[in-house]
Order: C-alpha cells, then structure tokens, then sequence
C-alpha cells in the first residue's frame, strides 16, 4: 500500500528507543525525513545514524527534554531552520513516575503535567501555523490504553494522558477545515523499556519477579502476549498518510484486546 509519505517531513519526540524509535523506523522506510529528539544525546545519535543507514533519509537528532521550555523552543526552531515546515507531528513523552495519590508531591504532578502534557501543547502550537499555510498535516499523540480503562497504581499517566485526549479531541476540530487531523494512539502493554520497568517496579512491590509480572500482563490481554514496537508504528503510519485523510479526533488502541469497553 502507497501510503503517500514519501518526501514528507516529520518530528517525532522520544525518538531514540522504545515506541519513538519504531515510529522513526516505520516513517523512514517510507521515504520521510526526520527530526528526531530525546534527552540522551549518544542513544539518539546512535538511532539516527542507524535510521539513515538503513533507509538513506535525511534525519536531524536533537537532544531535548521536552519538560523544558527553552529545549522546546530550540527543537522547533532547529526543525523549522532545517526544513521549513513539518509535516507529521508525533508527540511521544516518557511516562510519568508509577505509584498512588499520596507517593507524589505537587513538584512530581507539575513535572509530569510539563512532559506528557505542556509538551504536547508547544511543540503542536510550533507547527500548527505551517500546516495551516499548507493545508495539510497530521498530528498524532501517543497517549495510552489508561485513558479508555486507567490502570492501578498509575494516577499520573491516568490523569494527564486524558488531558491530551480531551486537547486533541477539541483541536480536530477546529484545524478539520484545513486539511489537518489530529489523533491519539493508546499503546498497550509492548515490550518497551517503559513495560520492563514497570515490571520490576512490581516485583519490588510485590516480592515477586519481573518474569512473573510480565505474565501476569500478557494473561490480560486476549492475544495473551505483549505487542511488538513495530505493530505500534504500523498505526502510526497509517494515521500520518494520505488513506486516512477521512479520520480524526480518534482514539485508537493498539492493546491486543486488553481494553475491555465497548466505545
């Protein structure tokens, strides 16, 4: 399938492993140009120079940490310096720490709203008036399965992740006239380093060990194994290309099953 992307431009966030980097990966082997950013200057490097190896496009690293204002303001300039617009945005942030109401402090909750919402708010409001001018663009936040069914001992992804649905639901339809969409995409239980963590988090809670709470993971999920970083991207793909003009304002689960409600 000619998903159109070929030559396109797109900023992907938390790039250098994990879900960012399958979504870089599935982006270039299209033909896309890259910016690239995460807060680990040699992992993103690395990344970059694999990317460009294996597919011959052009992509741009650059280190950031996007709970930061003035690295906001630094990679959107950089990227606009280097291409002029962006085509596809992809928001993608760290989750924030696991834990209970009472484990985090007010400084923890402002930290996690800056990474995994304010971040989502720059870097859209940097790109969104190119895209107008064009009238065309995707944005795609990467969010997670915790918005349709919030997940134990998670209170910060559950609570800020839902915020940037409710953003993302209400611009869809103010940039709708200009050929933008916008959408979410809610990863499920894929093995990332977010989901090893988690596990070993768990284990120490628990007494137990990661192996057996990974299993008790993929006992959830009716294809009873984790998702692959791939399968994610392929998505994410689908939603940045000229097939799924027609969509937007969407949440869509990449979980395996795991979600359990009906809309």
């Amino acid at each position: 399938m000619d998903l159109g992307l070929g030559g396109k431009v797109a900023l992907v966030a938390a790039a250098s492993r994990g879900l960012g980097r399958a979504v870089a990966e599935e982006f270039a082997r299209e033909g896309m140009d890259l910016v690239i950013c995460a807060r680990g200057a040699e992992a993103l490097r690395e990344t970059a120079t694999a990317i460009r190896a294996e597919a011959g496009v052009r992509v741009v690293d650059i280190a950031a940490d996007l709970s930061n204002t003035d690295d906001l303001a630094r990679l959107t300039s950089l990227t606009l310096a280097e291409f002029g617009h962006v085509d596809v945005l992809v928001t993608n942030g760290g989750g924030p720490p696991a834990g209970p109401f009472e484990s985090h402090s007010a400084a923890v909750w402002q930290e996690a709203v800056r990474q995994n919402l304010m971040s989502v708010v720059e870097l859209t409001r940097a790109v969104l008036p190119k895209m107008k001018e064009r009238r065309w663009g995707r944005i795609i936040n990467v969010t997670s399965i915790a918005v349709k069914q919030p997940v134990d001992n998670l209170i910060l992804s559950n609570s800020i992740r839902a915020a940037v649905t409710g953003f993302a639901r209400t611009l869809a339809n103010e940039v709708a006239p200009f050929g933008i969409t916008v959408n979410n995409v809610m990863p499920g239980y894929t093995r990332t380093q977010r989901v090893e963590d988690l596990s070993k988090r768990n284990a120490t809670l628990k007494g137990t060990s990661p192996e057996a709470e990974l299993a008790i993971f993929e006992a959830q999920i009716p294809m009873a194994r984790l998702g692959d970083p791939s399968e994610f991207a392929a998505m994410v793909a689908f939603l940045a290309s000229e097939r799924a003009s027609y969509t937007t304002g969407a949440s869509i689960p990449v979980d395996g099953g795991w979600i359990k409600s009906l809309l």
